[in-house]
């Protein structure tokens, strides 16, 4: 790059303003197709795991706490999804969903990357059953 050509480059930068937004203080709409976190209706699931077999990432596994009373429990590892929409296009039921409005999903520890949904009492059987040392606190039914 010639000298002149990066100086009037220069000059013309410094009269304009930014194209950056300053994101956490100024926030756009997230878009309506986002595919944000997962989101599970235990009560419409049948539990044929058929969204586990089909992710790609191995991000999903459906747990059978009682079969005969329907109690499931979901486990989601946020941190290998890819968010391909793969589980929800395949399950039958609709019972899952990828949300556009919860997006922002950085965490500190990787506690918070393993969610289990299901009903709390469903949760709690399966994490006393287990004993899971990476269990974090039950996801919103």
């Amino acid at each position: 790059m010639k000298f002149g050509t990066m100086l009037s480059d220069i000059f013309t930068s410094l009269f304009q303003a930014p194209v950056t937004q300053k994101y956490p203080f100024e926030r756009q709409p997230t878009p309506q197709r986002l595919r944000g976190k997962l989101t599970w209706d235990p009560d419409r699931c049948s539990a044929c795991s058929l969204c586990a077999k089909e992710c790609p990432a191995n991000a999903l596994q459906v747990i059978t706490v009682d079969r005969n009373n329907r109690r499931y429990v979901m486990r989601y590892q946020m941190d290998r999804c890819t968010y391909c929409a793969q589980c929800a296009l395949n399950c039958r039921f609709k019972c899952i969903q990828l949300g556009s409005e919860d997006w922002e999903l950085a965490a500190l520890d990787k506690k918070a990357f393993t969610v289990y949904y299901g009903r709390e009492t469903d949760v709690n059987t399966y994490l006393e059953e287990t004993g899971d040392p990476n269990a974090e606190k039950p996801g919103p039914d």
